[in-house]
């Protein structure tokens, strides 16, 4: 198969109808002038599961902070099932859609247990305190902390306090789900559960990291990100092994695919 190499002339129309989300021509630029994304377009079907890689600075952030509507933009540029975050009446609608999991569970986890944690999301969207409970023990089972309800989220491993801010992005069921560094700073063991756990996740994913065989593992396809434009999109095995295209975009070869040469 070939590697498919995308560039602003060369990006193609999103297909609105079939996928989960549409990116198009998505720019941004901010206050002081620099811009950190140009033109941007790529599209995720339904159930994906795409890596999305490139050096510090690439644009990766940003990115994910648009698509999920925290930084505004221009209307067309975004459409997650439909809905285009930079639209009010969307932007209401997106933490149903979208969910993201951000680099630092820290940040995520605020309350006295983790399942006060996990219900948070589904309370704050409308469901009843018993419906809530029921989302979160189903979300806190499928990503491993089953039992894990009346622990406080501060007393948690590393490994531990991933899944459980995971839990409480799961819990609100959205079509799509972010994932910003997911393996950073985890022990091998947690590293391992973690692979197993995206693997294991339903709806589409998009998953930025500079962990390359976390990439191998756990994304068919990658997007390689840099100065704000995608450099290259397609199978991940064939981009990742690819020298010239992994040295021109300040990452490396991983190692088991370099064994294999």
């Amino acid at each position: 198969m070939n590697q498919l190499v995308l560039s602003p002339a060369t990006a193609p129309e999103p297909r609105v109808s079939s996928s989960a989300l549409c990116v198009h021509a998505l720019t941004h630029r901010y206050a002081d002038g620099r811009l950190a994304l140009d033109r941007v377009s790529f599209d995720l079907r339904p159930g994906e599961r795409v890596a999305l890689v490139g050096p510090n600075g690439a644009g990766k952030t940003t990115l994910f902070l648009r698509l999920c509507g925290v930084l505004t933009g221009l209307p067309g540029e975004v459409a997650v099932h439909g809905l285009d975050p930079a639209t009010a009446a969307d932007r209401k609608q997106m933490p149903k859609h979208i969910g993201v999991v951000f680099q630092n569970p820290d940040d995520q986890l605020f309350s006295a247990t983790v399942l006060e944690d996990v219900a948070f999301g589904p309370l704050n969207l409308g469901a009843t305190a018993d419906e809530a409970r029921r989302q979160a023990t189903e979300a806190m089972d499928g990503v491993g902390l089953g039992g894990f309800g009346e622990r406080s989220p501060h007393r948690l491993s590393g490994g531990e306090k991933r899944r459980a801010a995971l839990a409480g992005v799961l819990a609100m069921k959205p079509g799509v789900l972010l994932l910003d560094e997911p393996s950073m700073f985890l022990d091998p063991r947690g590293r391992r559960e973690l692979i197993r756990t995206v693997c294991d996740l339903p709806g589409t994913l998009l998953i930025a990291t500079h962990d390359l065989d976390f990439v191998l593992d756990c994304c068919p396809r990658t997007i390689v990100l840099d100065a704000g434009r995608v450099a290259a999109d397609g199978p991940t095995a064939e981009l990742l092994a690819n020298p010239d295209l992994m040295d021109t975009h300040g990452l490396e070869v991983p190692h088991r695919l370099k064994a294999k040469e």
